[in-house]
């Protein structure tokens, strides 16, 4: 069973970005709700658009079954869970916002996730207290709904959340000046007013209605009886963002065990807003004339620093304040004392050299931070394509390994 062209046009006429983005990368239907396969998933992070044009399948209840026993416990989880379940499992749009958010988020906002979750205080999180989640995101998303033909939105509403009319929410909030912007922030907030809300009492009717999907399955087992301790939520969030990354990686370096600097720098602008991409990779060619190569060492602990932007931003903005910028020595310093990770000079330099534009060996704040914090919104907006170019080295360098 798929859904018309005009009709898919028609409705993302009232859904948000986030919302169509989705609909776009789903590939599977059930009981009018729609879902991501963990490839989807993956290409909704990694891909500007689908491969091809997107037609929802209808699963069976006996197919859906057969998807969720073949789920592996979360203590078998790896960096690579997305990848070997490929198709065979179903994502929920809720549960694609918290995957979006891990995404984005340092290992030491993982404790923090977990604290979230669990609201009881016990160390542990059971199925009822992750449903929050569910809760939550409707709740903004209800906030966020655009008006007009009811009909649509309530079938907007069954694509996404599973259900046809709005519920009362199981959160009691304090007021539509309250409601943060990111979701994230939202989840934060929401989750310690769920202390005071009648969750309890409505967290079996909550699960009872919905679906079981991969992740409820991998985190609390097939019953939904089992408890997600800190140590195996780590573990997921960790191998999630490995994952993502490895794959970037993988798609780029063609089997090597570097990337060139040109491609690291295609990586870093394709989720921005930079509108002349082209001066920033003429920059850099010019500036680094011999190709090193990026490694995977280099790249994952760069985006583990991305995490921790915030932090580095108060580091940086001091500088700023002091009318200053900063220099390599400087740059490496800050984010070492602001977020614990080192980052190797090559990568610093390499770093400098593609946002340095006026080439004074002096990154400042506009430069970088603000470029940078577009970068992290992927996957929460629209993608904005970048045309590749390849140096002459590079294909050089790939056609001398194909052969």
């Amino acid at each position: 069973v798929t859904e018309s062209r005009s009709d898919l046009e028609d409705l993302h006429l009232y859904a948000t970005p986030r919302e169509q983005r989705f609909r776009r990368f789903a590939s599977l239907e059930f009981e009018g709700q729609l879902y991501m396969t963990p490839h989807d998933f993956i290409q909704a992070v990694t891909s500007d658009e689908p491969k091809c044009a997107k037609k929802w399948r209808s699963l069976s209840k006996q197919e859906l079954n057969q998807i969720l026993m073949e789920t592996p416990p979360v203590w078998k989880g790896s960096s690579k869970l997305f990848r070997n379940l490929n198709e065979k499992g179903v994502i929920s749009y809720t549960e694609y916002l918290f995957l979006l958010c891990i995404l984005t988020k340092p290992h030491a906002g993982f404790r923090i996730a977990f604290n979230m979750f669990d609201t009881d205080g016990n160390e542990m999180v059971d199925k009822k207290e992750f449903l929050v989640l569910q809760e939550i995101f409707r709740k903004k998303n209800e906030k966020r709904e655009k008006r007009g033909d009811e009909a649509k939105r309530a079938m907007l509403r069954l694509q996404l959340y599973g259900y046809h009319t709005s519920t009362n929410s199981v959160l009691k909030t304090e007021g539509e000046d309250l409601v943060p912007r990111s979701y994230w922030d939202t989840l934060r907030r929401s989750t310690s007013q769920a202390l005071f809300s009648d969750l309890a009492e409505r967290a079996d009717d909550i699960s009872s209605s919905l679906s079981d999907t991969t992740l409820l399955v991998h985190f609390f087992g097939k019953k939904g009886k089992a408890e997600l301790n800190f140590e195996d939520f780590y573990r997921f969030m960790d191998n999630l963002q490995t994952e993502v990354l490895e794959i970037e990686f993988l798609s780029y370096s063609n089997g090597m065990n570097t990337i060139s600097e040109e491609d690291f720098a295609h990586i870093l602008l394709r989720y921005t807003n930079v509108e002349n991409t082209s001066s920033y990779l003429e920059n850099m060619r010019c500036s680094i004339p011999e190709e090193k190569g990026i490694t995977f060492d280099e790249f994952r602990s760069f985006f583990q620093f991305l995490n921790n932007l915030e932090d580095f931003t108060i580091a940086m903005q001091m500088y700023n304040f002091a009318s200053r910028s900063i220099g390599q020595d400087e740059f490496k310093r800050a984010v070492y004392v602001a977020t614990g990770v080192k980052l190797s000079p090559h990568l610093v330099n390499t770093v400098f050299k593609i946002f340095d534009v006026d080439r004074d060996d002096q990154l400042s704040y506009k430069e970088f931070i603000g470029i940078m914090k577009d970068r992290l919104n992927r996957g929460f907006r629209g993608y904005k394509p970048i045309q590749r170019y390849t140096t002459f080295k590079s294909c050089v360098r790939k056609e001398l390994y194909s052969r």
